[in-house]
């Protein structure tokens, strides 16, 4: 056999801000079929719910071209370690400290944000995006850019970008409505309340769920969801919906006794992969490619200016939006928005004394402390 070619731009680099493993590919008999194994590209950030920084935005990239190249590699595994978090975006702290107010800096950021999606959009083989808790903001981005998701039941879904001071334009105003359709998406985009495992299910978002609390040894649904399927007093369906009230209140005490086990969401994830083995790979790789046309024709015509508008907007209410969610207290991190609305109203410019003066009070003294310019 001729010595093969490594077609890796970066060959030896070491994936340090990531974790990826090659980990068996099952056959229909439950074991490891030798020769082949499945690529998995993990974010490693669980004390920052699996934000991505700068760094880890790089290896990323460098993580599914080499899955993509790699000739044994039948499918990718898009996960993150723990089980609190898929991703939930950019690391507001790095936002915060660093990019804030700096536009240029943030455009050749959200050069490399662009090019992680893209490389999840070209990869060559399948991917299956493994939601091992929240996929919030960019970490809904990034997932949708994958060709199936699977996720435990106590996973959440949705958008933050207007609550905090951004747009969702780093794939979610191109992919979600292809999922959900227009209103749908547009009430998550607007109003970012996030949806339950089972409402994702339910609207088309994802593949597939699979229970993660265990409570005596045994699997129950996510108590925090509404998972039969009735209907309200207008006839509309409940199922997904999130419980309130009392039920919430009774829904965290039966959490609190109960262990998560990921165990059946592996298994979910291996039995995606054991399916996809059993299909012609080239015949496989141009069925994805031309399902993803429709991702990338919206994703190559906006993406750029997109990217433009984004870092422009670190001037403004970004600025705001980003300390307040990283440095504001517990249940404040957000601005005042009628505030906000009346004093642009009045003509007010947005500078450094508009953004103190809605900022939450933790927030505020971070910012007067730590921004020089007055």
């Amino acid at each position: 056999m001729p010595e093969l070619i490594n077609h890796e731009l970066v060959p030896e680099h070491e994936l340090r801000h990531i974790k990826y493993e090659n980990r068996p590919v099952l056959g229909r008999d439950g074991k490891p079929i030798d020769g082949l194994h499945v690529a998995w590209v993990m974010l490693d950030n669980e004390a920052q719910l699996n934000s991505y920084t700068t760094e880890a935005v790089k290896d990323v990239i460098l993580g599914f071209q080499r899955a993509s190249f790699d000739r044994r590699a039948v499918a990718v595994v898009f996960t993150a370690v723990g089980h609190k978090a898929f991703c939930t975006g950019g690391n507001t702290k790095e936002y915060s400290e660093y990019y804030s107010t700096r536009p240029n800096e943030y455009l050749q950021y959200m050069r490399l944000f662009n090019e992680m999606v893209t490389n999840i959009l070209l990869c060559d083989k399948p991917v299956i995006c493994r939601v091992n808790g929240m996929r919030i903001a960019g970490g809904q981005e990034i997932g949708m850019a994958c060709d199936f998701t699977v996720a435990g039941d106590h996973a959440r879904f949705g958008q933050a970008g207007p609550i905090h001071g951004s747009a969702p334009d780093g794939g979610s105003t191109d992919f979600l409505d292809l999922y959900t359709g227009y209103g749908k998406a547009t009430e998550s985009l607007v109003l970012c309340e996030p949806w339950s495992a089972h409402m994702a299910l339910r609207i088309g978002l994802i593949n597939d769920i699979a229970p993660v609390y265990k409570k005596d040894g045994k699997f129950i649904p996510n108590p925090f969801v509404i998972t039969d399927r009735t209907l309200d007093e207008f006839g509309r369906p409940v199922y997904g919906e999130w419980q309130s009230g009392a039920a919430k209140k009774d829904a965290k005490a039966l959490v609190s006794e109960c262990e998560v086990d990921l165990s059946k969401l592996d298994a979910l994830v291996d039995s995606y992969v054991t399916k996809v083995m059993h299909t012609f790979p080239d015949c496989t790789r141009k069925t994805l490619q031309s399902q993803r046309k429709k991702k990338l024709m919206h994703w190559h015509a906006n993406s750029e200016s997109n990217r433009s508008w984004l870092a422009l907007n670190m001037n403004t209410e970004a600025a705001a939006g980003f300390p307040a969610f990283q440095f504001g207290e517990r249940g404040a991190k957000e601005i005042d928005f009628a505030l906000l609305r009346r004093r642009i109203a009045e003509g007010a410019r947005f500078d450094r004394n508009l953004i103190l003066e809605v900022l939450p009070e933790a927030a505020r003294k971070h910012v007067a402390e730590t921004w020089p310019v007055k």
